[in-house]
């Protein structure tokens, strides 16, 4: 399944009178079976496109076609995607393998058979052995461990991750980077992956799509044609360089516009 999104706008605020503009005339496709990454300034939209795509929150103006591009079959949004947010969302009363079969339990699907797929995921994600543990008794990688597998058993054609790794420590982080791109290479699901690292867009993504300083809207497109899997080795290579460096002097821009409207302010 594909994201064909066009000329969507979203202005919070209007029913108060205190309108702003989070996103202005975002126009882009994200391609069926790709990793794209959302790359932009704080305060873009790029959390609020996610959810937008989610079916979660309704758009100012514009379309978004969630669609199979062989068939041209559509999906209601939200039907076909399932997101992972930065926060771990995990019950904390109980143990991993309810918390990743709650949605199957939600569906009226028996015991047996949705503990029966949790263990096959429960191994994807290398938790065996801690089926029975509370979130309080896992690290945040773990947790979030939990949180890719909850997300996967319900089989999604769209995986939504709005800054999954950004509370995890330096080294947590990079294992659950390689994580993600072995889930991705074993499975081509649509993955739109927000952040705000331009290493970790260029490790994970096959395109970086760069967005502008609020009201947010698409200024580049980059494809990253660099070979997979990718490790942290990979981020000393030139052709890394040359990838950090491009993106690097697109987003400082909008960097810099975000921070002047922020000092503007009164």
């Amino acid at each position: 399944m594909e994201v064909r999104i066009r000329e969507v706008s979203k202005t919070w605020g209007l029913e108060t009178g205190e309108a702003i503009a989070a996103l202005e005339s975002f126009t882009h496709t994200f391609p069926s079976h790709r990793f794209s990454c959302l790359l932009g300034p704080s305060g873009c939209g790029k959390s609020t496109l996610l959810q937008m795509i989610a079916g979660l929150t309704p758009f100012s103006s514009g379309d978004i076609d969630v669609a199979d591009p062989e068939s041209g079959q559509r999906a209601a949004l939200g039907a076909s995607s399932v997101t992972v947010w930065q926060n771990f969302n995990l019950f904390p009363w109980l143990n991993v393998i309810d918390n990743i079969a709650f949605g199957l339990k939600m569906e009226g699907i028996g015991q047996d058979d949705r503990y029966r797929r949790a263990r096959g995921y429960i191994d994807f994600v290398g938790l065996r052995g801690f089926e029975t543990k509370l979130p309080r008794q896992l690290s945040g990688g773990m947790k979030q461990r939990v949180g890719l597998a909850r997300a996967l058993i319900k089989d999604p054609d769209i995986l939504l991750m709005d800054e999954p790794f950004g509370a995890l420590d330096a080294q947590t982080k990079f294992i659950m980077q390689e994580e993600v791109q072995r889930l991705y290479l074993q499975t081509r699901k649509t993955i739109i992956f927000v952040t705000h690292a331009i290493d970790e867009s260029i490790l994970l993504a096959d395109e970086v799509v760069v967005m502008t300083a609020r009201p947010g809207c698409v200024k580049a497109t980059i494809p990253i044609d660099l070979a997979r899997p990718r490790s942290l080795e990979d981020v000393n290579s030139s052709e890394f360089g040359i990838l950090f460096d491009e993106i690097y002097h697109l987003i400082k821009e909008e960097v810099d516009k975000t921070i002047g409207m922020e000092m503007a302010v009164p």
